[in-house]
């Protein structure tokens, strides 16, 4: 199994998955960011590839990725810090983005390259199902990445069929048609839209994002899936300006409501 399949069968519940983007707030932070994450009790960890047209990004994530691409950072570097940081942590890592950059840097080179280097997953949310299935998925998976697309409230239940067959990694339940980072409670239509994904009772595992924010919002969102994908409150944490081991401990230690050490 891939450490994705393996973190499911060890942790069917009450997954934490936090994304932020690469190279934020310091070119060099990628490595520092994974590793206090990992350090501080997070399952996964979305590496977000920074992209100048970021189109589903709310503005914490563009301005996140927007100061990443003036740091320097670009798909060769990301690989760089992702091959030495996995000297350091096994806990699985998934890069999501865009994919014209994925096409610009030259498409199976990329998934190779993905492998090469440590990465266990993908999500590119503009990658048709169609061109995934006739164009990439041999290459894909004869990488050995396993990948993971989207659901929304629109989606029609034949799709989620579709899309739960495809998913090997898990099924990212959008909690909402808005933007990244647009919205911090979870309404009674979400809840709603929940349970249907819920009663379906789909193969893959389903992690919720898109608007989960906060200790109360991470618990709900498990309470109807295997976990929760947190990316907006985590970047604005990290840029307040505090070391990035001490942000994100703190940030994380809020979610999960874990004790503080004593000194």
């Amino acid at each position: 199994m891939s450490r994705l399949q393996q973190l499911f069968a060890r942790k069917p519940k009450d997954i934490l998955n936090v994304y932020f983007t690469a190279g934020y707030p310091a070119l060099h932070d990628t490595g520092k960011v994974i590793r206090a994450l990992d350090d501080a009790g997070v399952d996964l960890i979305e590496v977000g590839m920074p992209y100048s047209d970021p189109l589903a990004d709310g503005p914490t994530i563009q301005e996140s990725g927007q100061q990443a691409i003036q740091n320097g950072m670009t798909l060769p570097l990301l690989f760089e810090q992702i091959a030495e940081v996995r000297q350091h942590t096994d806990i699985p890592l998934v890069l999501m983005g865009y994919f014209n950059p994925v096409m610009q840097y030259g498409e199976q080179r990329f998934f190779d390259r993905c492998a090469e280097v440590g990465i266990d997953g993908l999500i590119l949310p503009d990658l048709p199902i169609y061109e995934y299935e006739n164009f990439y998925q041999e290459g894909i998976e004869k990488a050995g990445l396993d990948i993971s697309f989207l659901i929304t409230p629109q989606t029609g239940d034949e799709r989620i069929r579709q899309i739960d067959a495809l998913s090997t990694g898990f099924v990212y339940m959008v909690s909402n048609s808005a933007i990244t980072g647009a919205k911090s409670g979870i309404s009674e239509e979400q809840i709603a839209y929940f349970e249907r994904i819920r009663s379906m009772e789909l193969e893959s595992p389903r992690l919720i994002g898109f608007g989960i924010s906060s200790h109360e919002t991470f618990q709900t969102a498990c309470q109807y899936a295997n976990g929760a994908i947190i990316g907006s409150a985590y970047i604005r944490a990290l840029g307040k300006g505090q070391p990035v081991d001490e942000a994100t401990h703190q940030f994380v230690q809020q979610i999960l409501k874990t004790p503080i050490p004593q000194d």
